[in-house]
């Protein structure tokens, strides 16, 4: 086997905004295998300023995989423990080597476009005009899951965008989940939670900064509203210590983005110990291209939970891969009868 990468630059539509700033290009790379006639595809997508490799040796890593990429998987696997974005990458081309058309990594209903994954529609932070015209457009596409990054404008504002939804619909109609991506203080986490009680919202994510587990424990046992863990996952690779941590801080859910949490062999770790402490979870993107997105979303409908996920990053970018990729009325679908266009890559 032969193995090559390849930098991609992906390029947002339009700057979207986190509490950590303003995203206007995600790069990511390419993992190609080759053996004989069979080539393999998979992505690596280190997040900046998030992923735990985000670090100045990325590439180099990279190099090495390349150049050792005849040894045994699992030895690959164990050397690459601290690249999980890596890892995931080498999980999806060797899937895809054996794979009959490089990209159907998990044959089922939704594969064949039999069925489809209910999925969130993702509000990004910006002014409050910006912020209620993605609402309304999520809204009139169907979607009855809507996710809203808070956090990075006034409280107040965001407030009064969640009870102009809550005028108009129940939260029968709309499931109201919300990111805080950390933003809030210990000090203020629990009287920011109870003002956001009252719009009857699904979950919170990642309300204060990971790494604060007394803090976030205290939060899980007294907060209104259930609390989802995120970053608070990322570097965490040890199985006794991910243990430890869901036993310490008990949170009602955990996310799962499995570029930045060892791939498809950690997520299915995590979720095991969390299952096995009654915590609830779902399955997110990571701002993948359709590559990416395609692998975590066929792996996630063989884990047949319904539970709505956080899946429709696909079409946030300018010159994502074409594939058969589509969000229609609220759901990530595969359709088929399109082609994936792989001349990007060249």
């Amino acid at each position: 086997m032969k193995a090559t990468y390849q930098k991609y630059r992906l390029q947002f539509k339009q700057a979207s905004g986190t509490s950590r700033g303003i995203l206007r290009i995600k790069e990511t790379y390419f993992l190609k295998i080759t053996d004989g006639n069979k080539i393999g595809i998979g992505e690596c997508a280190v997040f900046k300023g998030l992923s735990y490799d985000d670090v100045p040796n990325y590439k180099q890593k990279l190099h090495w995989l390349c150049n050792h990429i005849n040894e045994n998987s699992n030895f690959l696997l164990q050397e690459l423990t601290a690249f999980p974005s890596i890892q995931f990458g080498l999980e999806q081309a060797l899937l895809s080597l054996q794979s009959k058309n490089h990209f159907e990594l998990f044959p089922s209903k939704f594969t064949q476009s039999e069925d489809a994954i209910s999925i969130n529609g993702l509000i990004w932070m910006g002014d409050k005009s910006f912020m209620k015209q993605q609402i309304a457009a999520k809204l009139n596409a169907g979607f009855t899951v809507i996710k809203m990054k808070i956090g990075a404008i006034d409280f107040d504002t965001e407030i009064a965008l969640l009870r102009n939804i809550r005028k108009e619909y129940s939260s029968n109609e709309i499931e109201l989940r919300v990111d805080a991506n950390g933003a809030f203080s210990p000090k203020n986490a629990l009287e920011k939670l109870k003002i956001l009680a009252d719009f009857e919202i699904h979950s919170i994510e990642q309300p204060i900064k990971q790494g604060q587990f007394d803090e976030m424990a205290a939060l899980c046992e007294k907060t209104p509203i259930p609390i989802a863990l995120d970053e608070e996952l990322i570097g965490v690779f040890d199985v006794t210590k991910k243990q430890e941590m869901l036993q310490i801080i008990n949170p009602q859910y955990i996310i799962l983005k499995p570029s930045l949490v060892s791939g498809f062999k950690g997520s299915e770790e995590w979720i095991n110990l969390a299952e096995n402490q009654q915590v609830g979870w779902w399955i997110t993107s990571a701002l993948e291209s359709n590559i990416g997105l395609n692998a975590i979303a066929q792996w996630t409908y063989n884990l047949q939970t319904k539970m709505p996920q956080g899946l429709g990053t696909g079409s946030l970018f300018t010159n994502n891969i074409a594939s058969p990729l589509e969000v229609k009325s609220g759901k990530l679908h595969y359709n088929n009868t399109i082609n994936w266009d792989l001349s990007l890559l060249k």
